[in-house]
């Protein structure tokens, strides 16, 4: 059964989306992801959210993709369908920042899910892993991609060849994670960090969220000059005039986002 997608409106534009199945160990169905994803294109439309926050169920953040429906699949069916690619694409489009608040396992999809957020805090005893390999399959949401990226070849390797999980202690160390926490700590540090994110003048946040995602698909050269037409297109807006005037006046901003 599908997991419904909770949505909880903090303070200061911050939004709260709990995966929060019958399933306590939150398996990614193709219907979850589909109504995640729509949840998140509605922050996205919503000018009084900024920052979405993405937590699971108190045993799992996910711990893995719908076994039980992939068993059914054949490659035409797969293809014709663009499963997994047909919503999970629409999660790396998002412009406002994400954040992956995990606990407990994070698993196959589930550690594909975190890693497409733009930064993934985590309680202490959770677990990541990518162990599609013991299910004779090999990732599919970004596995064998996004995790390099983030943890360096032969850790990766490591992970996709065995299938066996990381401590949140040892996700840490190879830079998968960005903060530790208490599990009961877990989602305010999350959100009390997401409000740091939307305090700040939201066509800002976007340009440097977009910048950082570029250095992953372009050549330093390249990377670096989309940063310097980004920073110059900045004195456009009326939040840089903002900013610095508050900054030289040794007062708090007042950003309106444009």
């Amino acid at each position: 059964m599908s997991a419904p997608i909770f949505r909880q409106l903090a303070h200061d534009r911050v939004v709260l989306l709990r995966l929060a199945s019958s399933n306590t160990l939150n398996p990614l169905t193709d219907g979850l992801i589909d109504a995640l994803v729509e949840a998140l294109l509605a922050n996205e439309a919503d000018p009084d959210v900024a920052v979405t926050v993405i937590t699971g169920s108190e045993r799992a953040f996910a711990a893995g993709a719908d076994i039980a429906a992939m068993r059914q699949l054949d490659y035409p069916t797969a293809f014709q369908r663009d499963y997994i690619g047909r919503n999970w694409d629409t999660l790396r489009t998002l412009r406002k920042p994400v954040i992956a608040a995990v606990n407990g396992y994070a698993f196959g999809g589930g550690c594909e899910l975190a890693m497409i957020c733009d930064i993934v805090i985590a309680a202490e005893d959770a677990k990541f892993g990518q162990p599609e390999i013991k299910l004779g399959i090999v990732p599919g949401a970004g596995g064998t991609q996004r995790l390099p990226r983030a943890i360096g070849k032969s850790s990766a390797m490591l992970m996709c060849l065995s299938g066996e999980p990381i401590s949140a202690h040892e996700a840490l160390s190879m830079g998968l994670v960005s903060k530790l926490t208490s599990r009961e700590e877990l989602v305010p540090v999350a959100i009390e960090v997401a409000k740091s994110i939307a305090r700040h003048s939201l066509p800002v946040v976007m340009a440097i969220k977009e910048a950082v995602n570029r250095s992953f698909e372009n050549s330093l050269s390249e990377g670096l000059l989309f940063e310097r037409r980004t920073f110059q297109a900045g004195f456009s807006l009326s939040d840089q005039k903002e900013g610095m005037s508050a900054f030289l006046e040794r007062r708090p901003a007042n950003f309106v986002g444009r």
